[in-house]
């Protein structure tokens, strides 16, 4: 199949697909917009951040297949591609422990002001006193809502850290990610009102969807414990900016975001949110799921994916009940 790589991949996987017969377009410089052009007559396109916009779709001759290099799919336009009979997979839960990790390390960085004692210390300034006073995370109430393989893995650190780990009851719960959670010791409350005002730690790992777009702004964010540490390595749009930035005032909440509204859509770029700047705000630059790990990890998925399409099975399709009845 001809396949455009519109994001990176490793050598090694290239060389693997290459081996399977593929003939490959590497163009990881490739923009949304830069796209409607390079998809050309390819068969398969191949995205990470990259955005697949209705206007790719449209100009796409021959693609059957999108494949995201990691879970989140709301970059892709899914509708656009089921109208035209192109599946859309993604490669879910290859980087759950990366993005669980980092969300560890920020709830971590806020109780200990880990990267303000940095910053004095490479000033030349020793403020011992200043810093003495982190309350601890042992004992706490953490509260996840998304127990998909993200938060599963979240929960699961927080629980060795010695928190008590709370979640929202889902009856729809898959056995096998319900076995999982009771396994890890979750306990389960009604509704997100109940969970927010249970934990002083609330963590996010749920897609973005109308339900959760700015779901990290009224009334949640009156509806937790003054002082609370609220995590979002999910979607930057879960938050709802003019809210969060009231609470993180008038309730002292702290925050750590791995992901903004309107960050810049490249690798490198200027960010000027009244959000990035607040001094309660501990920010990293969208980078939960890259490490070498996760990144091979995906990778793995990817070529497996593709290796499988090969063969006439879809695998992760997250179009499929669309595709019956698409044109081409």
């Amino acid at each position: 199949m001809r396949v455009l790589i519109a994001d990176r991949l490793p050598a090694g996987h290239c060389a693997s697909l290459r081996a399977g017969g593929h003939d490959l377009t590497e163009s990881p410089e490739l923009s949304a917009d830069d796209l409607v052009t390079a998809i050309a007559d390819h068969e398969v396109l191949i995205v990470r951040s990259t955005r697949v916009t209705a206007a790719v779709i449209d100009a796409a001759t021959s693609l059957r297949l999108v494949v995201r290099a990691g879970s989140g799919t709301d970059t892709i336009d899914v509708e656009a591609a089921a109208g035209r009979g192109i599946a859309v997979c993604n490669v879910p839960g290859r980087n759950a422990i990366a993005v669980a990790e980092l969300a560890v390390g920020l709830v971590l960085a806020i109780d200990r002001r880990i990267p303000e004692q940095v910053t004095d210390l490479r000033e030349g300034r020793w403020r011992k006193g200043e810093y003495q006073t982190a309350t601890g995370i042992c004992g706490r109430s953490v509260g996840v809502l998304g127990l998909g393989d993200i938060g599963l893995e979240f929960a699961a650190r927080m629980v060795a850290f010695g928190t008590h780990v709370h979640g929202v009851a889902d009856p729809g719960r898959d056995t096998e990610r319900q076995r999982r959670a009771e396994e890890i010791g979750i306990t389960f409350v009604a509704d997100l009102p109940t969970l927010a005002a249970t934990c002083d730690i609330l963590s996010f790992h749920v897609p973005l969807s109308d339900r959760t777009r700015g779901i990290i702004g009224e009334p949640l964010v009156t509806q937790v414990p003054k002082g609370a540490i609220l995590i979002n390595t999910s979607r930057g749009d879960l938050v709802d900016p003019d809210s969060l930035l009231h609470a993180l005032d008038d309730r002292s909440l702290w925050v750590g975001l791995d992901v903004h509204p309107d960050e810049p859509a490249g690798g490198s770029g200027v960010i000027e949110t009244r959000l990035s700047r607040h001094p309660r705000v501990y920010g990293t630059h969208h980078v939960g799921a890259s490490t070498e790990q996760a990144q091979t990890a995906v990778a793995d998925g990817v070529v497996e994916t593709l290796h499988a399409f090969a063969r006439g099975e879809v695998r992760n399709c997250v179009n499929d009940s669309a595709l019956a009845g698409a044109t081409r």
